[in-house]
């Protein structure tokens, strides 16, 4: 009988922990593991018997009564809690009181066996405040299957550039900021395709009025396909903690302008340009020294970037089922 792995989710909305979700449990690892996943808010999640449960929701003081609750029923079974949500630019734009975050944070995590932390700059800020033992924390930027983006042909780039975009319309994207630093720039001199939906979309559209070299493709359902017709991704956000859009954007050999932060800051490696975070003047700046560079710094700097990830899926794959049989030995 196959070890059962129960994955946890908060809600079963579009967006990159969905997608991190769906991928691992259609991957290879279906063949050794059986994976169910549930929301949080399940009537029948207690009674659910599991020789692994993955927490993919957000840790809060409203959810710690979950986690207790988990952990007194399933008192053998191992836990693992997969912190896509904090960072340490999310906790200084959004928290307050960082003394009461932390700590809700240390309870949450004292009752996981690990604690997956998805780049390196969230393990450090783990590590530096003491949320958990460094021993307990490993490790696992998000995964998905790229294949379909490795797949991509390579396009020529064209003149002017056409950057692409996309993802929830909300504070923590920064598409806001990416509008204002359109502005400011030469309308014959970079397009924009923009794709998504959320709060923020009343707001974007009236940002981009008036602006014709702005297109808005409303959600995305075939990511590959919007991401083949640009030549370049951008990616302004205010926090992230990982950021799948930016594997993504690699693996269909597009270079990328993401911002300063969190875990982005990791994924550029010789495969684009860094932009201060929540400042349209100099994002508008990185724009425009972007489209300075030469078409075949452009084409060197996708291939570059999808050479970086054309077997992290592999990784991703292997790092979890070697978590998995570890935990479980013990």
């Amino acid at each position: 009988m196959k070890p059962k792995v129960l994955q946890l989710v908060g809600d079963n909305k579009m967006g990159g922990v969905k997608t991190v979700v769906d991928n691992l449990a259609s991957s290879c690892l279906a063949a050794k593991f059986e994976f169910v996943t549930l929301s949080v808010d399940e009537v029948t999640l207690w009674q659910m018997q599991a020789d692994v449960i993955i927490v993919h929701f957000a840790c809060t003081w409203r959810h710690l009564i979950k986690l207790l609750l988990l952990r007194r029923l399933n008192p053998i079974t191992k836990i693992i809690i997969y912190e896509h949500h904090y960072s340490p630019e999310f906790e200084r734009l959004n928290v307050p009181s960082k003394s009461r975050f932390r700590l809700m944070l240390k309870l949450s995590y004292a009752l996981a066996d690990k604690v997956i932390a998805v780049s390196q700059v969230q393990s450090q800020w783990m590590k530096q405040h003491h949320l958990t033992s460094a021993t307990k924390i490993i490790v696992i930027p998000p995964g998905r299957n790229l294949d379909t983006f490795l797949s991509l042909p390579l396009k020529d780039v064209s003149r002017p550039l056409t950057l692409a975009a996309f993802g929830r319309f909300c504070s923590q994207k920064g598409f806001d900021d990416l509008l204002k630093a359109m502005k400011l720039l030469p309308p014959d001199l970079v397009k924009l395709n923009i794709g998504g939906g959320g709060s923020q979309e009343a707001e974007l559209q009236e940002l981009a009025v008036g602006m014709n070299n702005i297109q808005f493709f409303g959600v995305i359902t075939d990511v590959p396909a919007f991401i083949a017709q640009c030549d370049a991704v951008v990616i302004p956000s205010r926090w992230e903690p990982s950021g799948t859009v930016c594997a993504e954007a690699k693996a269909a050999g597009k270079a990328v302008i993401v911002s300063h932060v969190d875990g982005l800051t990791e994924q550029v490696q010789n495969c684009g340009i860094l932009a201060p975070p929540q400042d349209c003047v100099q994002l508008a700046q990185v724009l425009a020294t972007f489209c300075q560079q030469s078409n075949q710094t452009i084409t060197d700097w996708g291939i570059s970037g999808r050479e970086s990830v054309r077997n992290a899926w592999k990784k991703y794959l292997h790092d979890w089922e070697s978590l998995l049989w570890d935990l479980l030995k013990h």
